[in-house]
């Protein structure tokens, strides 16, 4: 298991926010992964429009997770139809520290 930061972005729609959330949370729960920790950050406007999005709610999970199921996570993770965009950071131990 490596310790990974994993920045999700939703829309800001509550009801498709929780939604995607919730599935996000079994999805990972599903591959093994464990949350040690979950920050809201807020509503803010992206870059560019994503899924005719102007807006998401971004919410950033510490976890645990086995790397060789990373790509599994990610082919589940696209099928969530509420989770606009989403990336993946290994967090290098030493320096956690």
């Amino acid at each position: 298991m490596r310790k990974y930061e994993l920045m999700a972005v939703f829309p800001v729609d509550e009801e498709k926010s929780k939604n995607g959330a919730e599935l996000l949370r079994s999805d990972l729960a599903q591959f093994g992964a464990e949350i040690e920790k979950e920050e809201p950050y807020g509503d803010r406007d992206l870059a560019y429009e994503v899924k005719k999005q102007n807006r998401g709610r971004y919410i950033l999970f510490s976890l645990n997770i086995n790397p060789g199921k990373l790509e599994e996570i990610d082919r589940k993770f696209h099928l969530n139809a509420n989770l606009l965009k989403y990336l993946f950071v290994r967090i290098d131990e030493k320096k956690a520290r």
